[in-house]
């Protein structure tokens, strides 16, 4: 799972939300193309402007000061904005562009279509979930360089205007409350001990002091101790309090008010909102039932895979008996966190050296290997990817989650070490972090049906790059895949066609030797973020479906690195524009 910090999911359901067509062959305008870009660039300073969050995530740093403001006037005032940035974007005549600006003028005309059609469904009303939100964040300090006075003093006036941003959030959810736009209670009822986390009884013991245990060495004594007494009395006087009044709230209103059962088929409209969510995460129309079937197809042809390797070691037992097997002998994982977190490292380390064997392009920016934050490890998955600074004053990072190393199995190290760091997921968004000659929109945005298809098709990249040596990380390695054609199931059962959180477990239990923990974790996720799951199946399907084409179509001149180097040259973009950027690729390749 990509970039998913667990303040930053609402966010990024927004930035995420975008997609494309290919490009014309008419002959360039100058007019056409300055103006489109001019306007691109505006559009952009304008949406860091609206969510200094982002700007912040990006390594901006002119709005480090600000929270965003989510009063329901400015949250309408930004919807009629939008509204007037894709009438004038109807203005260009896109038939003037082509190349790279064609393809992204589709891609932003759709990214205005779906963000404007997205709002009318009012899930903004539920700006957190039990993987974050407003109550994890001071996280936002871990993205944050604090290496001047100003640095400090930008997250300073952060805390001390926390409470504004805090009655913002309980407004919305209020508001969510009365339009009967709520979580599930499963979900839910991880909340409060996050929210307590935050009630401290002395500043220093805060999660917001820690960008205060230390400062740079040329900050003078008296800097240091005016920027900790500012923090103290923020810490004392704003934070907490405000932590305080989102406990009452969330326990005396909020959670009552939540849904018993789960699925957001139980909010107003919620069928229609559900249907978007999958046209919006997969970049295709596939309806809610067509994706279930895909999934269920996908899961009987992994599962014979499965059932050969069982065989392969001559494990005398049945199928549910040898998932039970990897699940609970001890020989599959580590009593010592760190001795797990030293071998998800030395994984890294063996295959960065092999990507040369698959990739022509390489980024320029690393990655590292960091433990999942431990206030939210209970809480959320096995790991995720958080990418660089825009500006490259962070690198790329995969997260691993060492909470309770018993139940994390070394058999899908690998899998899971290729999909979040490389080939997977720093390495597609770091070079297409690196495409200077794309808009920042597609820089540093994306189409979550690429970015983890991409991902999980790097999983089978593996056997290349001399990983998978053993049947048991082979297992692991479809354990994944399973799991991902499960969320497909799964996800559009719990949202759409009526199915409860315990049939969700009861599959993935059946199909998969995911330990519980994470069974029940990833169940929850797929509650809370309708629609996201669907993507990584159906991406990865269609990257695969058309390296089979490319292979069949060249056959001895199939290069493998000039096909991966053409896939992530144009950044993360629809299904439907990569099926024609790649058609043409094969294509050229034909003249060449």
């Amino acid at each position: 799972m990509h970039r998913h910090t667990p303040l930053t999911l609402h966010l990024f359901c927004l930035i995420f939300s975008i997609t494309a067509a290919h490009a014309s062959a008419t002959p360039v305008v100058a007019g056409a193309s300055e103006d489109f870009h001019q306007f691109l660039e505006e559009h952009w300073e304008w949406k860091l402007e609206a969510n200094p969050l982002e700007a912040t995530y990006l390594g901006d740093k002119r709005y480090n000061d600000r929270w965003p403001d989510l009063r329901p006037e400015t949250l309408q005032d930004e919807q009629q904005q939008l509204r007037k940035f894709l009438k004038r974007l109807r203005t260009i005549d896109s038939s003037q562009l082509q190349g790279e600006d064609a393809v992204s003028y589709q891609l932003f005309e759709r990214k205005l279509r779906m963000e404007i059609e997205g709002f009318q469904y009012g899930w903004h009303f539920v700006p957190f979930n039990q993987r974050g939100g407003i109550q994890t964040a001071n996280e936002i300090a871990d993205q944050l360089s604090f290496k001047t006075v100003k640095d400090y003093e930008d997250w300073l006036t952060r805390l001390e205007t926390f409470d504004t941003y805090m009655d913002q959030t309980i407004g919305l959810m209020q508001e969510g409350v009365d339009q009967g736009i709520v979580h599930a209670k499963v979900v839910m009822q991880r909340i409060p001990n996050q929210i307590r986390r935050q009630i401290v009884d002395t500043p220093r013991a805060s999660l917001f002091w820690q960008a205060f245990r230390s400062f740079p060495n040329d900050f003078d004594e008296a800097t240091r101790t005016r920027l900790e007494k500012r923090a103290e009395a923020a810490i004392a006087d704003v934070i907490v309090p405000a932590f305080r009044k989102l406990d009452t709230f969330f326990t005396e209103t909020y959670f009552p008010a939540c849904f018993d059962e789960v699925g957001v088929r139980q909010i107003p409209n919620g069928q229609e909102f559900y249907a978007h969510r999958a046209r919006l995460y997969t970049t295709t129309d596939l309806t809610p039932q067509e994706i279930h079937d895909i999934g269920l197809a996908e899961v009987a042809r992994i599962r014979k895979e499965m059932e050969a390797i069982i065989r392969e070691v001559e494990f005398e037992g049945s199928f549910g008996e040898f998932l039970e097997f990897l699940r609970t002998d001890e020989q599959f994982y580590y009593d010592d966190p760190n001795e797990l977190f030293e071998a998800v490292q030395a994984v890294c380390k063996k295959i960065d050296p092999e990507l040369i064997k698959l990739f022509g392009k390489l980024p320029r920016m690393p990655y590292g290997v960091r433990p999942i934050p431990e206030s939210i490890a209970p809480d959320t998955t096995a790991a995720y990817y958080m990418e660089p600074a825009a500006d490259g004053s962070r690198a790329g990072n995969y997260y691993f989650n060492l909470y309770k190393p018993d139940q994390r199995p070394i058999y899908t190290i690998e899998a899971l070490s290729l999909h979040e760091a490389v080939p997977g997921h720093h390495l597609q968004i770091a070079l297409a972090m690196e495409l200077d000659n794309l808009p920042a929109f597609r820089r540093y945005g994306g189409y979550t049906a690429f970015v983890e298809g991409w991902g999980l098709y790097s999983e089978s990249l593996g056997y290349d790059l001399g990983l998978y040596k053993d049947p048991y990380s082979r297992f692991g390695r479809l354990t994944y895949e399973m799991w991902r054609a499960i969320r497909l199931v799964v996800d559009t059962g719990m949202h759409s066609l009526g199915w409860s959180r315990q049939d969700a477990i009861d599959l993935f239990v059946k199909h998969t030797a995911k330990s519980r923990l994470d069974i029940e974790n990833e169940v929850d996720r797929y509650i809370s973020w309708p629609g996201q799951a669907l993507a990584y199946k159906i991406g990865e399907l269609k990257i695969q479906e058309l390296r089979r084409k490319a292979e069949e179509t060249l056959g001895d001149n199939f290069d493998i690195r000039a096909f991966h180097d053409a896939l992530l040259s144009h950044g993360a973009v629809t299904l439907d524009v990569l099926e024609q950027l790649i058609d043409d690729w094969i294509a050229k390749q034909q003249q060449d």
